[in-house]
């Protein structure tokens, strides 16, 4: 349950930093602040700050860019360092599940106990059976406490700490509702990452994060077509428009999003073998992946189920203090800055 005001959406990704700040209105709701800020390559390599001082100066330039003044942010993870586990256990009061969580996570949780983190969300109460689904979520207290110090670093004040996919799966329930009734998969694909969440009759089912994304479309151009990373990923996105770009390139991103929509359709694939669910309705797509027209036509041959981009801001007013132009090109990429900015300073357990 949620009180309080919306916090400050900060998404530190491996290619940029994404900020968000919602305000619920009586037409629905506005983003008020929005800011965009590259991070030099290399600065974030599998989860890992590698160049702490580029995080704080791009959050910092962010910030100020954005004219952002509330302090109080959600943060996003995501990666290696998160285990998400759907358990049964049984039935039992909120207070005997508080003293017992620890022990049944040291059942499904392949990390040491101690250097976790541990949450968990009740999914659904099966009294005739006696017994109840859980949501469980570790993540490395090393991770969230140096992604937390940066923010500090920055002058501000980390209150909460979401996972990228539920983040996701909140502003897309915003947005079309969570149908009860079907099964959906939603795609965030970002630089260096894809995270798959897989919602089934209205909550997550499925989470899986795969290590590729959009930074292998243009790692791959740079190879075959021997330029530069900057020329690579400027073909990548259609190029600047002041040359052709190469025939070339249409193979290259083909070749490399079969081989994402592949490791995909895998993901799928299990979970339709161990889930019980007959089928996915549709595959949604976000993140500055969801703009290759290749990736997509790739996804829905492999996976033979329709696809369509996600824009998390269609239904999201934009305020007159808003870049126009970052929020119609970056769209698709602040899906889980959105989702984090959803998030209130006061929150209970529902």
């Amino acid at each position: 349950m949620a009180e309080g005001k919306n916090l400050v959406g900060v998404d530190i990704g491996s290619s940029a930093i994404k900020v968000c700040q919602l305000k619920e209105t009586r037409k629905g709701l506005a983003l008020v602040k929005l800011g965009y800020e590259p991070l030099p390559p290399q600065t974030i390599i599998d989860g890992h700050v590698m160049n702490s001082g580029a995080v704080v100066e791009a959050l910092t330039k962010c910030f100020r860019d954005a004219g952002v003044k509330q302090k109080d942010v959600a943060l996003g993870v995501s990666g290696q360092s998160v285990i998400i586990r759907k358990i049964s256990v049984p039935l039992m009061t909120a207070a005997e599940l508080d003293e017992q969580i620890q022990w049944e996570a040291e059942q499904h949780i392949p990390f040491d106990i101690k250097d976790v983190q541990i949450d968990y969300e009740v999914l659904r109460r099966r009294p005739e059976a006696g017994q109840m689904d859980l949501l469980l979520v570790a993540a490395k207290r090393d991770e969230i406490n140096d992604y937390a110090e940066l923010v500090r670093e920055a002058k501000l004040k980390p209150l909460c700490v979401d996972i990228d996919a539920f983040c996701l799966q909140n502003i897309f329930e915003i947005t079309y509702g969570l149908p009860g009734d079907q099964t959906v998969a939603l795609l965030n694909v970002g630089a260096s990452l894809t995270s798959l969440n897989i919602v089934a009759k209205g909550v997550s089912a499925f989470t899986r994060d795969i290590a590729n994304g959009g930074n292998a479309f243009t790692e791959e151009i740079q190879k075959q077509l021997g330029v530069s990373r900057e020329q690579a990923e400027a073909y990548k996105l259609g190029g600047t428009g002041t040359e052709p770009v190469p025939a070339q390139v249409q193979n290259v991103l083909a070749q490399v999003a079969d081989g994402l929509a592949g490791e995909i359709q895998r993901s799928l694939d299990f979970f339709l073998a161990t889930s019980g669910e007959s089928e996915i309705s549709r595959i949604f797509l976000a993140g500055g992946g969801a703009s290759l027209p290749s990736l997509a036509t790739a996804i829905e041959r492999r996976a033979r189920v329709p696809v369509e981009r996600f824009n998390p801001m269609s239904k999201v007013q934009v305020e007159a203090g808003v870049n126009p132009q970052i929020a119609q090109q970056r769209g698709e990429q602040l899906a889980v800055a959105l989702g984090l900015s959803l998030r209130k300073d006061r929150e209970k357990r529902a």
